[in-house]
């Protein structure tokens, strides 16, 4: 099965926690015992096992990741460096023929998809990345985004915490308007809108304005971790009027509110759990997917019980089809909701 993984912040960890995705968990999480990886203070999950990389990516059946360009709050021409230097990141490892291809059209995720089925063995898939920003700090002004447009962005969130462009989580606020400006050009440009971690306000603003594709790459249900974080009821039946896609978190905290180290570690039951609300109050699954955030300030240690990295997606199929969900629904899910929606949002190879 195909699966796609929402979010991922490969360019984050290589450029501020030294690990790198070419590398399997296992060499990463050896070396990382005799040197750990620097702490950058933002976020510390470092310290934690690593999930995440390119050979598990592979035996675990996972095609295409959205690789995030996530940049930490910070002084406003050093968050557009970093940012421009996680784009590179991207094209660098594109460029190495190890099999990571940067997906910017319907055309190259065709390809991608009929290669990756074709592959001779595991190893030989290739691995996708989508490229995501989440938080739009990097971008200097809404004009800028056209030229990270051209070098591959097709997604965009507003906000990690509140950005000069709109509130985000735990710093609530409307869009600005530099905000309303951005969401015109995204909207010019027809790219993804990703509204995790949007303030609530902003949120209903964004979907006011904005017409074009809304997804959520990395969310929860508020009914079961209630913060600022997650999406409300009526934010989860909104999305899903726009035909929006909501990818699941595998943090534990994000699973079982009030979550902490010392309790005994949640079962894959809490992701379906999630997954099942967004069914129940849409009436179909095919609004729901994964965005694991691996990696991205937690590891093995804050993830359920069955999850040792990324290979061990497929597991999630397992506990849907024990809860009574049909092969359909679990293809959907694993990553057949995602691929729908790429391919009624990304542009054609003509048009780039």
């Amino acid at each position: 099965m195909f699966i796609v993984d929402a979010h991922e912040d490969i360019a984050y960890n290589a450029l501020h926690h030294n690990r790198d995705v070419r590398s399997s968990v296992a060499e990463t999480r050896t070396r990382e015992a005799t040197v750990p990886p620097p702490e950058d203070g933002v976020l510390s999950g470092a310290s934690e096992l690593a999930m995440v990389g390119l050979p598990e990516h592979r035996q675990g059946g996972v095609g295409l990741i959205f690789a995030t360009i996530f940049v930490p709050p910070g002084e406003p021409a050093a968050m557009t460096s970093d940012g421009f230097s996680q784009l590179q990141y991207y094209h660098n490892l594109a460029a190495e023929n190890i099999g990571v291809r940067l997906v910017t059209s319907r055309d190259e995720l065709a390809r991608l998809r009929h290669d990756w089925q074709a592959a001779s063995t595991p190893d030989a898939r290739p691995v996708g990345m989508a490229l995501l920003m989440e938080g739009a700090d990097p971008l200097p002004n809404p004009s800028a985004l056209e030229h990270w447009y051209g070098q591959g962005l097709r997604m965009l969130g507003t906000s990690w915490r509140g950005t000069r462009y709109a509130g985000g989580t735990r710093e609530p606020g409307p869009l600005t308007d530099l905000g309303r400006a951005l969401l015109a050009e995204m909207t010019r440009l027809n790219m993804i809108l990703d509204i995790s971690h949007m303030a609530e306000e902003s949120f209903w603003e964004a979907l006011a304005q904005f017409n074009g594709p809304v997804i959520a790459s990395h969310s929860n249900c508020r009914i079961y971790v209630p913060t600022d974080r997650h999406l409300s009821d009526d934010m989860i039946r909104a999305i899903t009027e726009r035909d929006g896609v909501i990818g699941t978190v595998l943090a534990n905290q994000f699973l079982v509110g009030g979550w902490e180290h010392s309790q005994p570690l949640p079962r894959l039951d809490a992701v379906v759990q999630h997954i099942d609300h967004i069914c129940q109050l849409t009436g179909t699954s095919r609004h729901c997917a994964i965005g694991s955030d691996f990696d991205g300030g937690f590891g093995v240690a804050s993830t359920p019980e069955e999850l040792d990295s990324v290979a061990d997606l497929s597991k999630i199929g397992d506990a849907l089809k024990h809860s009574g969900y049909t092969e359909a629904d679990i293809q959907g899910v694993l990553g057949g909701n995602w691929l729908r929606l790429l391919q009624e949002a990304l542009p054609d190879e003509q048009t780039q």
